[in-house]
């Protein structure tokens, strides 16, 4: 019977990423998510995903921090952390929201407490 057969190997490329995983798109995905900005938005570029980048700048304005945003549109790289609900917020490489647009107060908060 074909349902208790042996199981046929997995092709793990086409599982993952659309078909677009490999082993060297998953390095550069990693070698990304260590350097770079240390304020990242992760996202398709949706409404939402920008309106998280611009309370991320407020917030960050309103801190008189000078530091770069990125916004990471790659899948690639946003399944490196993890992530698999949009908008994210990255910070110093940790993922502190995923699923929902934070607020400029609420991303204060989380700059305070993690920067000090």
């Amino acid at each position: 019977m074909a349902l208790f057969g042996r199981k046929s190997k997995r092709n793990e490329t086409a599982a993952c990423c659309a078909g677009n995983c490999n082993d060297e798109s998953m390095a550069k995905a990693e070698q990304a998510k260590k350097e770079g900005a240390s304020v990242k938005i992760l996202g398709s570029g949706c409404a939402k995903c920008n309106q998280l980048e611009t309370a991320a700048k407020a917030a960050l304005e309103e801190l008189n921090m000078d530091t770069a945003i990125d916004h990471v549109t790659d899948f690639t790289q946003i399944a490196a952390y993890g992530v698999m609900t949009t908008p994210a917020l990255v910070i110093d490489g940790k993922v502190v929201s995923y699923g929902k647009v934070l607020k400029v107060d609420e991303i204060v908060k989380i700059l305070k407490m993690d920067r000090g």
